[in-house]
């Protein structure tokens, strides 16, 4: 199973990562990823190569490539993630309130194209599934939820993993913060691994939350990823607080942690996050319920 996941990562490592590198490379040296780097041609070639990526995966790991394969893209753009500057870097780039104002505007839709590029790696997972596996005879199974329960745990499963996850970014992402009158404080941008860690963590326990009490897939927490960031720009980086830094504060120093991390890092990162949460609440479900069956055949035979 390691080889397998070590084989899935490679993948995504090497045909997203470094091979497509070129496409999102920014201009400095130091320069943030960001979407608007990537042309139009850009962006069809990464969703291509994010697409083989996961179809190639798949084969790689079989015969688990549906529950592996889906890892080659979030770790090609993970690289993507910690080369290159950080937010704080954007910042300084684009001093001015009008530009800070414009920038955040973009990052409130940008996480959704990274999360398409994700998406697309999904379907390349869905199509090595169609040609390796056999057509079974259609089975009529009862479910105990209705559709109607199935569909209100999605909804509610998205919009909690919105609001757990950015909540748990905020105790995890930490860095130097200074008291200021006006905002309580403020916090300069964590370091690269500070963020990863954060962004993994709060989206794993998202994922084993509502895998736990409601038996969701890691679909949900993965599409709140995308998410999390226009979330709380629009909730908390608002016109007056963003001038308010730009008048009193450097640009490394944010009002929030969540606003302190890049698109793509919330992607990449909540989207692994997402998959390795939804596992580990499998098998826990699985060591409860062996475990209860253990029990309670010691409790016969005494």
């Amino acid at each position: 199973m390691r080889l397998r996941i070590a084989a899935t990562v490679a993948t995504g490592v090497i045909l997203i990562g470094i091979l497509a590198w070129p496409l999102a490379a920014p201009a400095e040296p130091f320069g943030a990823v960001l979407a608007d780097n990537l042309s139009f041609a850009g962006a069809i070639t990464l969703a291509a190569l994010a697409f083989l990526a996961s179809f190639i995966a798949y084969f790689l790991s079989w015969p688990y490539g549906r529950e592996i394969g889906i890892l080659a893209v979030p770790s090609g753009l993970a690289i993507w993630a910690v080369r290159g500057s950080g937010m704080a870097g954007v910042m300084q780039a684009y001093p001015t309130l009008a530009q800070r104002q414009a920038i955040f505007a973009s990052f409130k839709w940008e996480p959704v194209f990274w999360l398409a590029i994700v998406a697309a790696g999904f379907g390349g997972v869905l199509l090595g599934q169609k040609i390796a596996t056999k057509p079974q005879a259609d089975k009529s199974e009862e479910k105990s939820d209705s559709k109607l329960n199935i569909n209100l745990n999605s909804i509610f499963a998205l919009a909690g993993s919105v609001l757990i996850a950015q909540f748990c970014i905020r105790i995890f992402a930490q860095d130097v913060r200074i008291f200021d009158p006006r905002l309580g404080s403020v916090m300069a941008q964590p370091a690269t691994g500070q963020i990863v860690f954060a962004v993994l963590v709060s989206f794993g326990i998202t994922a084993f939350i509502f895998k736990k009490f409601l038996d969701v897939s890691y679909i949900w927490p993965t599409a709140a990823s995308a998410l999390v960031t226009g979330f709380v720009i629009t909730a908390y980086v608002k016109q007056d607080i963003l001038q308010y830094l730009v008048g009193h504060h450097p640009a490394v120093f944010f009002s929030d942690a969540v606003a302190s991390i890049l698109p793509v890092q919330m992607v990449a990162f909540g989207t692994l996050g997402s998959i390795a949460g939804y596992w580990l609440a499998v098998r826990y479900n699985y060591w409860r319920k062996h475990a209860q069956k253990s029990n309670s055949g010691r409790t016969q035979q005494i």
